[in-house]
């Protein structure tokens, strides 16, 4: 893996903004496994965490990110941290233990991604909240495209080469599913150039994000991998020579409920139709 991923970093800190918008604090958080080290050192303060839980089901994951913490003398100091080998499905977590469930680019790869946030919500306390940042079906659609035509032309049928990733439309439906309050979701695109195919190839590598599908080819011929770096070079490549790979990241929050926050209004209570705002808003066009 490499020390730090300027793509990887972009997300985390992306993510964490959004603890600057809100107005309490997070005492305890859980930070799942997928980017866990960017999230802790990109952490700056934001959400006033006092002690932080890192957790992943990779035991040389969590042996990682120990090391990190080691090696870097940063703002982080004060945090009191600790390291949990686990799975986010079963989560070894006590529940309503922590305020604070952060997820950077990790749960596209569970198994049960509806279990696995009801587990999160468990955990929280209530009026904790839930973020996470995940990996969209729009990614690397270039990438998709390519090897679909290479593989229709030197093998005569495709199979998939890039693991399956949910839909935003599924975002909000999951949130509302394991029983979050306030769901909110948000999607960004982000295009990263690199010089050819190869290179992104080991840049999804590095990040672990190869296909994981149990049922996958196993083998891809040499010649298809020859015939997709050269269709994606003739299809996307910009003039500098350089091809795009786009990453759609879905954004999710959510919290536990409690009975501070606000809730919807009780179905027809309203006392303005809208049907009087359009009309409304068109006289005054």
């Amino acid at each position: 893996m490499r020390p730090s991923d300027p793509f990887v970093d972009a997300v985390a800190d992306n993510l964490l903004d959004r603890l600057e918008d809100c107005k309490k604090t997070f005492p305890t958080a859980l930070c799942l496994g997928g980017s866990s080290e960017a999230v802790r050192r990109l952490l700056r303060g934001r959400g006033s965490i006092e002690k932080l839980v890192m957790m992943d089901t990779s035991n040389d994951m969590v042996q990682l990110c120990k090391d990190a913490e080691a090696a870097q003398q940063d703002s982080n100091q004060n945090i009191e941290t600790s390291f949990v080998v686990g799975d986010e499905e079963f989560l070894p977590i006590k529940e309503s233990s922590v305020d604070l469930v952060i997820s950077c680019l990790g749960l596209h790869w569970t198994n049960d991604l509806p279990g696995a946030m009801i587990q999160c919500k468990l955990a929280l306390k209530p009026d904790g909240l839930f973020l996470a940042a995940i990996l969209g079906g729009e990614t690397l659609k270039e990438l998709r495209i390519a090897c679909t035509v290479a593989q229709m032309e030197r093998e005569g049928g495709i199979s998939p080469r890039i693991s399956p990733l949910a839909q935003v439309r599924d975002a909000g439906n999951l949130l509302t599913r394991a029983g979050f309050t306030l769901p909110g979701v948000d999607v960004d695109e982000y295009v990263v150039r690199y010089s050819n195919a190869l290179e992104l190839i080991e840049h999804l590598r590095a990040m672990g994000e190869t296909n994981a599908l149990l049922q996958r080819n196993n083998v891809l011929k040499r010649e298809t991998a020859l015939a997709t770096a050269a269709i994606y070079d003739s299809m996307f490549a910009a003039e500098d020579g350089t091809i795009p790979a786009t990453f759609q990241v879905i954004f999710m929050t959510g919290w536990r409920e409690h009975p501070s926050q606000q809730k919807a209004k009780r179905r027809g209570s309203a006392t303005i139709s809208f049907d009087d705002i359009q009309k409304q808003f068109s006289s005054d066009s």
